[in-house]
This record gives C-alpha cells, structure tokens and sequence, in this order.
C-alpha cells in the first residue's frame, strides 16, 4: 500500500494510507449533502471547522476513559487515525425530539426524551440507512449481541460527556449520529479492555442536532448541518460559533 494513496472517498472525508499500515490519514472536506446525497453543496471551511471540532472532542473522550480512533491533528483539516474496521451501524442518540423522529412518530419537536432514545441504522446508502430493530440487527449478523451492548453503554456514555460538555458551551445537544469499528490486528488496545470497539468517525455540526441556547427562535438557533438541509443560511457562521465555543473549553 502506496502512502498516500487514497483508500475511501465518502461524502465528508477522504482516507490516506500512511508508511505505518495501522493508521490512517483522514482529510476533512468542505463538500455538504442531505437527505442521502440528494442535496450537495459546499459549506466554505467546514472541512477545518470539523477536524478542529473533532479532534477537541475526540480529546474530551479520551479523558474521560472512551477510547476513539484519535492519534493527531498533522494540519487543519487533517487528522491521523487508527485504522478500524468500521461496524456498518450508525448508533443514533436522541434527548429531544427533532428530524425524522417526528415526522415518524408525530412527537412534537422538542418534546424531551426520558431517558434519551438509542437507535440503530444500518449504514448502507443504496437502501437509504434504514433504522433497525434488534432482530433485524441480528438476522443481518451486524454485530453480536455482546457488542449491541457494548455499543448502548457506549454511546449512552459519550452522550452524557456531550450533553454536559456542550451544556457549558450554551449549546444544547438535541441529537447525534455515531460510529464506531473494531482495533485492527497490531493496533495497542487499552488495558483491561476486550478486543475492542472504539469511536470512530466524527463528532461536529455534521453529526450532531445543537441548539444555541440564547436564542428561543426555531430557525435561528439552529447551529449544525440543518442549516444547510433547510436553506435557512448563514451555515458557516453557525459551525464557526460552535468551532469558537468547542475550542474554549478546556478536556
């Protein structure tokens, strides 16, 4: 494997191969789309706005014992990663009701989860990430039932580091996509843990619902990628104000 060589191009990032086969670089792009890439466009920055974003929060669960794919931030839109092999599952977290919760269920938007709602989808684009139930999960044989568990008590962990996090930054955390992948062969594993599952992706305006919480107006206090979905503008500024509070907050 050449380094340099691209090895995956998706809609947010594309993936080098380095000279070490056990990590990866990730570069961070400005390119945006919706509803399953049926809207495409360009958010000028965002690719910056998100490593930086990710890279403080990929730091933030580091120290608080969730191990993630983060190694290091070589340049602004760019971040050096462990290699996984990716679970095809996106692990949907939900503390107030917005998106497609409510248009499936007719829960009024905003209405509060109690507790926050863990979903999964199968991550495949040509069926249109379809939400799983758990015995969808396992006739796919997408992950073991060990694993599901392990991935509920994960997520349910991080979105409590986020909430509070976020909450110090005025920023509430209305919802989040994660992802996560098993260590490849070679990789250290943290101690006492098993042949691990560990986060992965991204966490930024792309993946996570976040309201300002200065602001009372539906539109206008919108700060992640449904400004873009929505037409309702001003998208960069939006990630920026969350780049800038993100940043100011010490792990």
């Amino acid at each position: 494997m050449a380094v340099g060589q691209k090895l995956y191009e998706g809609k947010a990032k594309i993936l080098y191969a380095t000279d070490d086969p056990n990590i990866l670089l990730t570069h961070f792009k400005d390119d945006a789309t919706a509803f399953n890439a049926q809207k495409k466009g360009s958010i000028t920055g965002k690719g910056e706005f998100n490593c930086a974003i990710s890279t403080h929060l990929f730091k933030l669960m580091e120290a608080n014992g969730v191990p993630t794919h983060f190694i290091d931030r070589p340049s602004a839109n760019e971040m050096r990663v462990k290699s996984v092999k990716i679970l095809p599952l996106e692990v949907v977290v939900r503390n107030i009701a917005a998106g497609n919760l409510c248009q499936q269920t007719g829960l009024k938007l905003g209405t509060i989860l109690t507790p926050p709602l863990v979903e999964f989808y199968y991550k495949n684009d040509e069926l249109g990430d379809p939400l799983l139930t758990f015995d969808r999960l396992q006739l796919l044989d997408l992950a073991t039932p060990d694993q599901v568990d392990q991935l509920i008590e994960m997520a349910s962990r991080i979105n409590e580091i986020l909430t509070n996090f976020f909450q110090q930054c005025g920023i509430t955390l209305v919802d989040f996509k994660l992802e996560f992948g098993c260590v490849s062969s070679g990789v250290a594993q943290t101690e006492g843990s098993p042949r691990q599952i560990i986060l992965a992706d991204e966490i930024s305006p792309d993946t996570c619902r976040l309201w300002n919480q200065a602001e009372s107006d539906p539109d206008k206090r919108v700060m992640d990628k449904d400004r873009f979905r929505r037409d309702l503008g001003n998208v960069e500024d939006a990630y920026r104000q969350v780049m800038e509070r993100v940043l100011n907050q010490t792990v």
